[in-house]
């Protein structure tokens, strides 16, 4: 089993650091906010003070943080532990604007890069059931299959040079359908509540159908019981909807529905439901 240093223990985070504790790797963490890293200390992690003290040791480094600007700055943290043959798997949704920079961090240092985003949220993070979408070298490889294999039901290489984009790329195409089918669902139960009509109906049309799916069950009970816990905050979706506008226009690509869902994420936002569960979205069909 391998030593692995996690930056960053939110909601996926956290949960990722489980699965590899319960998979018999060692584990340290560092959080921002130490207070979030330190439930993982009752699990056997290690809760580092600084990023830094955090990789000193590692094999294996993962960022798992909210964008670009904070995973570089976590790694520019932890620069003076860096040492040459540590890979490092940036497992964060980051787009593909920031992988030239982190990329050149990495080579600056030695340090072998991977773009390892994960597709999924709360639940089949904390079931150890993501999808790691990878590129990185082949000599990587074994080090993280272990590590992947903790976190994850599947891994997905896509290309030998992480700097790249494959990885991340692929995760903005996929992000972009989740973020697109929640605002779609939560729209249609707005319309049939504003319609005047009790919006469960809606879910005894589509249930059973070709309509239907877990995820559309999983979003259409989280809005109909009025449970808003976050599996995957609005603010978060609103971020990735602007990361996935950045790269389709450098794809020249419309995401129509992509924008679109980023208003209302931006509703949302202002009607105090950020760190909601971007099924409050359903929110933003009502009021200013």
């Amino acid at each position: 089993m391998s030593d692995v240093a996690l930056l960053g223990t939110g909601i996926m985070g956290a949960a990722m650091g489980r699965n590899l504790l319960k998979a018999g790797h060692r584990l340290t963490v560092w959080n921002r906010t130490r207070s979030r890293a330190e439930p993982l200390a009752a699990d056997g992690a290690a809760v580092a003070a600084t990023p830094a003290e955090a990789v000193a040791d590692a094999e294996v480094v993962i960022t798992m943080l909210s964008d670009g600007e904070a995973v570089l700055a976590a790694m520019a943290a932890a620069a003076p532990s860096l040492r040459p043959g540590q890979v490092w798997a940036q497992m964060s949704t980051v787009g593909v604007g920031p992988l030239d920079r982190l990329a050149g961090f990495a080579a600056e240092h030695g340090i072998t890069f991977v773009d390892a985003p994960v597709q999924g949220t709360r639940q089949p993070a904390e079931q150890g059931a993501l999808v790691v979408l990878a590129a990185g070298p082949q000599d990587a490889r074994a080090a993280l299959a272990p590590v992947f294999d903790a976190v994850g039901s599947k891994t997905l290489w896509l290309d030998e040079d992480g700097a790249g984009g494959a990885a991340s790329r692929l995760k903005l195409a996929a992000v972009s359908y989740g973020i697109s089918m929640t605002s779609i669902v939560a729209e249609s139960l707005a319309l049939a509540r504003g319609l005047g009509l009790d919006p469960a109906l809606f879910g005894e049309v589509v249930t059973g159908g070709p309509m239907d799916s877990p995820y559309l069950q999983a979003k259409l009970k989280s809005i109909l019981s009025d449970d808003f816990t976050t599996s995957f905050a609005v603010r978060n979706a609103e971020k990735d909807t602007r990361l996935i506008h950045e790269a389709a226009a450098s794809g020249n690509v419309r995401v129509d529905l992509n924008d679109a869902a980023g208003e209302r994420f931006r509703r949302a936002l202002a009607q105090g439901h950020g760190d909601e569960d971007m099924s409050a979205t359903y929110h933003a069909s009502f009021g200013s």
